[in-house]
């Protein structure tokens, strides 16, 4: 990976934009703060449309429960953003536990992952595989 810069925010720890397969990604640290609500969306999206990436990868870990339980409508807020302004989102990590437990999750993830703009994937080696 070619990482470009670190942008650091009052919000969000030292997230990096890089190029992959010649794409700007923007890859969230695992260890910043929870993304819990729209206006945590609205502050990654504005963080994103600065940085040019076109790509934007948040950590499992960086998502509240919530946001795997759909009837909160969380993800749903957070996915209409990155589609309303043309971005593309990658989820990384294990969502295992979520898709076992609700079917409609687990119809989610597989509808998602069937398109070009919404990804869950277990790691950057499948990220960088699926942008070629």
């Amino acid at each position: 990976m070619n990482i470009l810069n670190c942008a650091k925010s009052k919000n969000f720890m030292a997230d990096t934009v890089t190029i992959l397969e010649n794409i700007i990604v923007m890859v969230c640290d695992p260890e910043g703060p929870k993304i819990k609500s729209e206006s945590d969306a609205a502050d990654l999206m504005g963080e994103m449309l600065g940085s040019g990436a076109e790509w934007i990868v948040i950590p499992v870990v960086r998502l509240t429960e919530d946001f795997f339980e759909l009837k909160t409508g969380v993800a749903g807020h957070l996915v209409q953003k990155f589609v309303t302004y043309k971005r593309k989102l990658a989820v990384l990590g294990d969502v295992s536990q979520f898709t076992s437990t609700s079917r409609s999750f687990r119809d989610f993830v597989y509808e998602t992952n069937k398109g070009q703009q919404i990804w869950f994937l277990p790691d950057m080696e499948e990220f960088a595989r699926r942008l070629k």
